[in-house]
């Protein structure tokens, strides 16, 4: 007997009505986003392919079975599962750098060390970078980007000067620039000149036969002293003439779009998040900086949680390590919880935890001991560590439940028991 064929509808409203029953029952269970997503690729599967009722039955069972079996079951000791989750497959990071191309010393840190910074929640990436959009008007157009990518670069004088001699006889330092720094910078000599006026060491006057030369005249009484001079030439060649602060380069990179365009867009060495959302020609909604700590500043602990997440998720995704996003989800969530960044150690969360016994454990074991029994603490034997310590139950899956038991209570229903079959035997 042949298999009755499957009626498949087109009509996503007639398709609805006929499993209406089993929607209302995904909705009811599943999280807003999961039902909506799942109730807008059933719709377009229908309306592009077609679906029987029974179809679309079996698939939303199948999605209300997977979310059921993704549910923490209660007493599952989270932590220690992401721990081991992230720490087995970290032993299999390895140290790497990524090299910009045609950059020359622009690297960024990967894989181990930076996995590391950012649990230590340091103060400074090694290699900070920031990614900046731009906005309509300059991300097609590459003479455009370059333009806010001048902007923002920290150019100073050094930046442009092929070199900077001493003239003991004219007392005069000679400033010579180069050319092709000027043209790349989107400098002129006059900004230059201006720059090192504002400096006020003396005179200063541009060759009117070579325009490309500044001279900078001292006074007698400050060519007494080789250490004042060596000091005013590294005030000259490190006064800044245009840019942000630590916004050391700037790359101006192609990146080709879905709808085949192609988007301008900037990568930086070094991070300065709060001037250059200030910057016009700035996208601001899309600019991105792996610095976790300027993001908490300029945009606030939830932005940094998420930044937490991507930055730890797309180190793990370079190495081909695959990791559960919602076990480093509560690493960010216990890095965080206290409304400012804090690493995963001594000076953060687990130098923070209420256990005394939990803090020895880590690290400084005497030094934290002795802290303890200064100022009195107590250790409620809650946590899993202390536990361990004290060879008592952990509170997790089985351990969280006490059973009782009352041998009065066995007695008297055995009794009673016994009685009722004694009595129905009569």
């Amino acid at each position: 007997m042949a298999a009755p064929r499957l009626e498949l509808v087109y009509d996503w409203e007639k398709l609805r009505s006929l499993i209406g029953e089993h929607l209302e029952k995904a909705r009811q269970t599943l999280p807003p986003r999961i039902y909506e997503e799942l109730e807008s690729k059933l719709r377009s599967t229908a309306e592009r392919h077609g679906l029987s009722p029974d179809e679309a039955r079996r698939i939303i069972d199948y999605v209300l079975q997977e979310y059921e079996f993704s549910m923490i079951e209660p007493g599952e000791p989270v932590g220690t599962v992401a721990a081991q989750s992230i720490g087995e497959p970290g032993t299999q990071m390895t140290l790497r750098t990524f090299h910009y191309a045609g950059i020359r010393e622009f690297n960024v840190t990967l894989g181990l060390p930076r996995f590391i910074e950012i649990v230590d929640a340091r103060k400074e990436p090694s290699t900070p970078v920031m990614y900046i959009y731009l906005d309509e008007e300059h991300r097609y157009d590459e003479a455009k980007a370059k333009e806010v990518a001048r902007r923002i670069e920290f150019t100073r004088v050094v930046n442009v000067a092929a070199e900077i001699d001493l003239d003991l006889i004219n007392t005069r330092f000679v400033l010579r620039l180069d050319p092709l720094m000027l043209e790349d910078k989107g400098v002129t000599v006059e900004q230059v000149k201006k720059v090192v006026e504002r400096l006020k060491i003396g005179k200063v006057e541009v060759d009117p036969e070579n325009p490309l030369v500044i001279y900078i005249y001292l006074k007698p009484e400050d060519m007494t002293s080789i250490i004042d001079l060596q000091k005013k030439r590294e005030r000259i060649l490190n006064a800044k003439i245009k840019g942000i602060r630590k916004i050391r380069r700037v790359v101006v990179q192609a990146e080709t779009r879905e709808d085949g365009t192609t988007e301008y867009i900037l990568v930086t060495e070094g991070s300065n998040l709060k001037e250059v959302l200030e910057v016009p020609g700035v996208d601001p909604r899309r600019v991105y900086t792996n610095n976790i700590h300027e993001i908490e500043e300029v945009l606030g602990i939830e932005a940094a949680r998420l930044a937490l997440i991507r930055e730890m998720k797309d180190v793990l995704d370079e190495q081909g390590l695959d990791v559960d996003i919602r076990h480093i989800m509560l690493v960010a969530d216990v890095m965080t919880q206290t409304g400012r960044v804090r690493q995963i150690g001594r000076h953060g969360a687990s130098g923070e935890k209420p256990s005394p016994l939990a803090r020895a454990a880590f690290e400084m074991t005497t030094q934290m001991l002795f802290d303890a029994a200064a100022r009195g603490e107590v250790d409620r034997l809650l946590g899993v560590t202390e536990s361990v310590i004290v060879g008592g139950i952990i509170r997790m899956g089985t351990g969280m439940v006490e059973v009782s038991m009352n041998p009065a209570a066995l007695v008297k229903a055995a009794r009673a028991a016994g009685g009722s079959e004694q009595g129905g035997s009569e």
